[in-house]
């Protein structure tokens, strides 16, 4: 007979299963729930967007050389036009 009880392994697993549950996060330690999407009803014509400008209506920066004009024309021009 050996000197060590018989219940030593089961009080061993107790232990890990103890170690489990304290690096399980508490319930109140979860981050929060990101805030649910809301309606906005503000007047959408009151804020100025991205079409109210010219830019992106095919205006480029002058470049002064005739280069850039001859880079701006290839560009601009349909592929059946060459």
């Amino acid at each position: 007979m050996s000197s060590t009880p018989d219940h030593e392994p089961a009080t061993e697993s107790q232990d890990a299963s103890g170690a489990e549950q304290a690096a399980a996060p508490a319930p109140a330690a979860r981050p929060a729930r990101k805030p649910a999407a809301r309606l906005i009803f503000d007047d959408p014509l009151t804020q100025q967007s991205s079409d109210d400008t010219d830019r992106g209506w095919g205006e480029r920066p002058t470049g002064g050389d005739g280069a850039a004009d001859l880079a701006r024309f290839l560009d601009e021009k349909p592929p059946h036009h060459l």
